[in-house]
């Protein structure tokens, strides 16, 4: 007999961690090779996790709602094999060797202790405890972090939460646990009753809505935001599209809709302003050379996802039309992969779609810049002739774009609105599809 470990597989570059939803296995039953063992959430997508080996599942060491970070053993499987060790993911952290003894302190990654500040990142957990406790994002900022990269973990958490009830200035963190009895003495602090009044129903966040939640107060709290607004007379897009739309169906299968031209536009705009194609670490920018662009999409649920169309600036119109049709089907149907939503580094989001002219949309993390395009309207407009100034029926719509005030500068947010702005006006209304 073999015991193979089952190990929280790595879902993407800056995936650190994910949720436990749901085990489809218990301890004694039996599992094929690649057959589903448990379903798992992170801050991007929900996905199942298959069996590595064929075998029975001999041990289980984490629950629901278990927040694991990637690397770690989640189970044994007993199989008929000679070999006590299962092949590990090539990239995979370095797994766990035995059980935890407390699961609920495995968020802690093991790295030397840092002596303050972090990388910015908050994982899920560590904002639900902060929010629970009352800490404030200032405070939480100052919290030294004894995780990977210097990231404040579960066990800085609950440390720090212990010696603010007492009273105590906040010590230099030790990478020893917490005790038993501080650990219960901060899940069991008694909470005041919330006082809401009046005729009202209380709806508790669904976990997406929650994680929704947590990045959007991040993002404002990480990046000074600014807006920026323009127009665009899209009259010769909107006119090629109408005529176009249903030949270029018959042609090619895809449908034609107005996001596959905006991140054509936007891909090409990047190109000539690579620092709006950024992130920021510390004080060092980092400069992406992949044009990866995400698109705010709607769920069932009506919450929102951002799939990424990777090296957007190598695909034509209808390359984009594919990817763009396939990651909006796969995301209306809920089977979006986890790469799907990976390594995008600028954000188109169309609030045109649910009615409104213009929006201020807040900055995806850990990108640095996000364009809103919105609803396009036909408007008397003046446009300048040989013959003179006459008053024609435009179809006009409103851009905007927030940025990272930390590295993008107004004349470089604003150059590069007007660039988009100006590619769209100069859309070339006789364009073979």
């Amino acid at each position: 007999m073999a015991i193979v470990d089952l190990v929280m597989p790595k879902m993407g570059e800056s995936i650190m961690e994910a949720t436990i939803l749901n085990w489809h296995k218990k301890p004694g039953d039996s599992v094929k090779m690649d057959e589903t063992v448990l379903e798992i959430a992170t801050d991007k997508v929900d996905s199942e996790v298959p069996s590595t080996a064929a075998g029975v599942i001999s041990e289980i060491l984490f629950k629901v709602d278990d927040v694991v970070p990637v690397g770690t053993v989640i189970a044994k499987i007993q199989t008929d094999g000679a070999s006590a060790e299962a092949p590990q993911p090539a990239a995979s952290a370095p797994a766990a060797t035995a059980p935890q003894a407390a699961p609920a302190q495995a968020v802690s990654q093991p790295a030397a202790p840092v002596s303050g500040g972090n990388n910015g990142f908050y994982s899920p957990l560590v904002l639900n405890i902060a929010a629970k406790e009352g800490v404030s994002m200032s405070e939480l900022e100052n919290i030294p972090g004894t995780g990977k990269e210097g990231r404040v973990t579960k066990k800085d958490m609950l440390q720090y939460v212990a010696n603010r009830g007492q009273g105590t200035p906040i010590p230099q963190v030790q990478p020893a646990a917490p005790t038993a009895a501080a650990s219960q003495a901060v899940v069991h602090q008694p909470q005041p009753a919330a006082n809401h009044g009046g005729n009202v129903e209380l709806i508790e966040m669904d976990r997406m809505r929650k994680l929704i939640a947590e990045h959007m107060v991040r993002s404002k709290s990480t990046s000074p935001h600014v807006t920026s607004f323009t127009e665009a007379d899209v009259t010769n897009l909107v006119k090629w599209r109408e005529k176009s739309k249903k030949a270029f169906q018959d042609k090619y299968g895809e449908k034609i809709t107005f996001t596959p031209i905006f991140i054509e536009a936007i891909a090409k705009c990047i190109g000539q302003f690579p620092m709006i194609n950024v992130s920021v670490d510390g004080t060092t920018i980092i400069v992406k050379k992949d044009i990866n662009i995400g698109m705010a999409t709607a769920l069932p649920s009506g919450n929102l996802i951002v799939p990424v169309i990777k090296n957007a600036d190598t695909m034509n119109l209808l390359g984009l039309s594919k990817e763009v049709n396939r990651l909006a089907n796969s995301a209306r149907n809920n089977k979006l992969k986890a790469d799907d939503t990976q390594g995008g580094t600028f954000t188109l989001t169309n609030v045109g779609t649910f009615g409104s002219l213009m929006g201020t949309p807040i900055i995806n993390q850990p990108q640095v810049a996000i364009l809103a395009v919105g609803s396009i309207k036909k408007r008397p407009m003046v446009m300048e002739t040989p013959d003179g100034d006459v008053i024609a029926i435009r179809h006009m719509m409103y851009l905007s774009l927030s940025y990272d005030h930390r590295v993008v500068d107004g004349s470089l947010g604003a150059g590069f609105l007007t660039a988009v702005a100006n590619e769209l006006e100069a859309f070339d209304g006789s364009r073979k599809i």
